[in-house]
């Protein structure tokens, strides 16, 4: 693909993109196959925000995951950690962006100084997993390939942080951001560039153009694996190989072996049948397992195989009754854990599991999976047992009365007990799944009304107070080990649905939402401090463990099933796809711990006749 490029003096040639070190795959022992260079990899996404694909399969981080879930330096050449506080991170000398200008420790200078610790770009400071007791780290930069971070104390967040599916990207392209940057250009320079974006200060535009997760704007060079062609339409999105990138396999050959990603923006409805008629390469996003039987009968047509890999999350449907519920008279009994003890046993999850995925799935509550060192059998049938009479009794024993010759129970002031679930309507096993456990809640006397809402709408109603429960999947991480970070397990940020208020307090040190007014809630916030302040992993463990055990009996979240098949559409021509993994968004985004850029056609042209011939080092 960059053949002609080079011959006409557009790029240089390989042996001078590559950095000084670049990173070696052993392709091989991972059990894959050396890889041809070329081919578009087709896959759709349901929205265009969802451009982000091409970061979340690139997945190249400063350190990144493993398969095995381990961290290991990926742009990086080298990272040292010192008691858990002191990070020195080395550089690829020679490194460089998809534009060809050099990477260094500038561009994270140019984060740290001029855009974290910038009043106008970060209102609110440094993010907070750069925060240890509210204290910044020392950062100093050596030379051009090191920077190095101190914190007083340790600060376990950092590194995975670092290899998220979600990156914080704790570095920017110094070079092209600066020309918007108040501090590096004069205002009168910035005054024409205020008018042709339409934007009222120099900060939007910055923020504007700075835009490394989504890579809509293509003019921002990137270190992905590929990089966006142009803004394209509204619905079609390409995202071509980036000459500068810094992973090789032992032959010389740069990754990725794709030439690019080419992806088309529909609707999730239409996207099976696209898949069928084998318009698609590598597709996950918008197929669900009720989907499973048009995969598969499409497959002699469409030339692909259909992949089930089990669901990372620590559920696959949860219900999330919200603490912090505006309505005072539901925020009670929303608090009172034999209510949700009581839904909680009302449902009949083996009629879920088989009605909805053949038996496949695991009926559990809100748990980590059996593949996490932190998983204990004992803990999983804590009241999630199908229980109607218990159930009932809790209820009663709450004051919930229900009328002679009424179907549905009453609360304290009069009110009929209908609890309004509300759900973004992405996948049709949850809505299938609320009318099961409608028919067995009804049996103890609660009435499940179900609301379908934009997800982004959803969100901002849960956060605002203005739900009363909601379906969604159980923590992202269904498979954490003792160093994992255990925030999601307590009221430390929004985007958890049984306390969103209380996260927003923490989030913002008090600026927003409300502080925590219950016992245990509070429990689970000292635990979880005392995780981030001890770099024991026996102590580590037994923390973990106290988390667990206290979600297991006081089901902040009702878990349904877990452990679901998500089914992956992938060619037959396309290669190096392992056949069994874990669909996990963190860790892991998706297939990127997997490394798509190893992927290939077994159609494609052969490799430049004359690679590197790198024989050093291996990933």
């Amino acid at each position: 693909m960059l053949r002609d490029q080079v011959r006409y003096g557009l790029i240089p040639p390989v042996r001078q993109r590559m950095p000084d070190e670049p990173l070696i795959v052993d392709v091989e022992g991972k059990g894959r196959d050396l890889g041809l260079s070329g081919g578009w990899i087709r896959t759709f996404i349901t929205q265009r925000r969802n451009s982000r694909i091409a970061v979340l399969y690139g997945y190249a981080r400063l350190v990144g995951y493993t398969a095995k879930r381990e961290i290991v330096p990926d742009i990086l050449k080298d990272v040292q950690v010192v008691d858990g506080r002191d990070f020195t991170l080395t550089l690829r000398a020679g490194h460089r962006w998809s534009d060809g200008a050099p990477f260094t420790s500038d561009d994270i200078r140019y984060w740290w100084e001029d855009i974290a610790n910038n009043p106008m770009l970060s209102p609110s400071g440094p993010p907070r997993f750069m925060l240890v007791d509210g204290k910044p780290p020392q950062v100093s930069f050596p030379d051009a390939v090191t920077v190095r971070f101190h914190w007083d104390e340790p600060n376990p967040y950092f590194l995975p942080t670092l290899a998220a599916a979600r990156p914080p990207f704790i570095y920017r392209p110094a070079h092209y951001l600066k020309r918007y940057h108040a501090r590096y250009t004069s205002e009168a320079e910035l005054a024409p560039l205020l008018a042709k974006y339409k934007v009222r200060n120099w900060a939007a535009l910055h923020n504007a153009l700075d835009d490394m997760f989504r890579m809509e704007n293509p003019d921002q060079p990137t270190l992905q694996p590929w990089m966006a062609v142009s803004k394209g339409t509204g619905n079609h999105l390409l995202f071509q190989r980036n000459p500068y990138y810094h992973r090789f396999d032992r032959r010389g050959v740069q990754l990725p072996y794709a030439d690019g990603l080419d992806v088309t923006v529909m609707g999730g409805g239409l996207i099976p049948a696209q898949v069928a008629t084998g318009k698609a390469d590598l597709q996950a996003e918008g197929l669900t397992f009720s989907q499973v039987p048009v995969l598969v009968s499409g497959e002699k047509q469409g030339d692909y195989r259909t992949l089930l890999w089990p669901e990372g999350k620590a559920a696959e449907i949860a219900l999330y009754p919200n603490l912090n519920y505006n309505d005072p008279v539901w925020r009670t009994l929303l608090r009172d854990v034999r209510f949700r003890r009581a839904l909680s046993m009302a449902i009949d999850r083996r009629i879920v599991n088989r009605s909805l995925f053949f038996g496949l799935a695991e009926e559990s509550g809100v748990d980590v999976l059996p593949g996490s060192p932190l998983f204990k059998p004992e803990r999983k049938g804590v009241w999630t047992g199908y229980d109607p009479k218990q159930a009932s009794a809790l209820l009663d024993e709450i004051g919930l009365k229900r009328k002679r010759g009424e179907l549905y129970r009453e609360l304290p002031d009069g009110r009929p007990l209908e609890v309004i679930v509300e759900t973004s309507g992405e996948k049709p096993e949850i809505s299938d799944a609320m009318q099961i456990i409608a028919e067995t809640w009804r049996d103890i006397g609660v009435r499940l009304l179900m609301r379908t809402v934009d997800r982004d709408v959803l969100r901002n109603r849960v956060y605002a107070g203005q739900t009363m429960m909601a379906v969604w999947g159980g923590w992202d991480n269904g498979i954490p080990d003792p160093d994992s970070s255990p925030e999601e397990l307590a009221p430390m940020t929004q985007e958890n649905f049984s306390w969103p208020k209380w996260g927003q307090y923490y989030q913002t040190s008090g600026s927003a939402g409300e502080p925590i007014d219950m016992p245990i809630p509070q429990e689970l916030m000292d635990i979880a401090r005392r995780w981030r302040h001890t770099t024991d992993e026996t102590e580590r463990r037994a923390l973990w463990s106290a988390l667990l055990d206290i979600h297991a009996d006081q089901i902040y979240a009702i878990g349904v099933v877990s452990k679901t098949p998500q089914p992956i559409a992938v060619s037959n021509r396309l290669r190096n796809i392992p056949d069994k993994g874990l669909w996990l968004w963190d860790p892991g985004a998706y297939l990127g711990v997997y490394r798509p850029d190893e992927f290939y056609f077994t159609d494609a042209r052969p490799a430049d006749p004359e690679p590197v011939g790198i024989h050093r080092g291996e990933d």
